[in-house]
């Protein structure tokens, strides 16, 4: 009688997903340990993000935790994450009522997505006098689905320089979500017209830096890794399969 074998633990799927980032960054001539893994906490307890925050941590790797949902920023005042000193991030899809939430959570929020984003999240911080980082969402594979700028110079400019000159949002880099396709060309295209895209910004006389690069999740981080990624936001390759 054949039994199945048992669920990997969630340090064996963190230690496969540092595998994954640490074979990607050896082909690309990149140091591994410069790249922040992002926990993407969405539906995960308390219990379960703490374990995963003290699993990285032991492994000495650069951390970050990050939610998708401004409904589920509440859990991080739990006491076995409150404090922690653990660096937050904002990664979801935000609508303006909830700017003043995730303002007073988040230090470093990717999807500034669109203007009417931006002006909210820069009225709630002034207000709460809390300066924030933002990355700039770019729709680099033209989805749809999918929130962000057009992959443009002529649409990022503007939003980048605006930041720039900004007392209370500072653009430190781009976001985007990979093609959503088997297709590996596509979804390299996708990622790689990101880096593209930062470069070209930054190159300006006088633009920010931009040095953050926040691409790659579950499925494609090994690409974005090779496509100059310094943020990979993971999730269910750590925590299993959401309920």
């Amino acid at each position: 009688m054949s039994t199945s074998s048992p669920a990997p633990s969630l340090a064996e799927r963190l230690d496969a997903v540092l595998g994954r980032i640490d074979a990607a960054a050896e082909r690309s001539g990149r140091d591994a340990s410069a790249i922040t893994l992002l926990l993407a906490t969405k539906t995960r307890t308390p219990a379960e993000v703490a374990e995963a925050v003290a699993l990285v941590r032991e492994r000495g790797r650069r951390l970050a935790v990050g939610e998708n949902r401004a409904q589920e920023i509440a859990k991080h005042a739990d006491p076995l994450l409150a404090g922690n000193g653990v660096p937050r991030h904002f990664i979801g899809r935000l609508q303006t009522n909830k700017a003043r939430d995730v303002i007073a959570f988040a230090e470093l929020v990717h999807s500034a997505d669109r203007d009417d984003i931006v002006d909210a999240l820069e009225r709630r911080a002034e207000l709460a006098g809390t300066p924030r980082d933002v990355l700039v969402q770019v729709n680099t594979s033209g989805e749809e689905s999918k929130g962000g700028y057009a992959p443009s110079l002529e649409a990022l400019a503007p939003v980048v320089d605006r930041l720039g000159s900004s007392d209370w949002l500072h653009p430190v880099g781009l976001m985007t979500i990979g093609a959503n396709t088997s297709e590996e060309s596509q979804v390299r295209a996708s990622l790689r017209s990101l880096r593209e895209l930062r470069d070209a910004l930054a190159a300006r006389p006088g633009a920010p830096a931009l040095p953050e690069l926040s691409m790659g999740m579950s499925g494609d981080l090994e690409i974005a890794v090779e496509e100059g990624a310094t943020i990979v936001r993971v999730g269910s390759a750590i925590f299993g399969a959401r309920a």
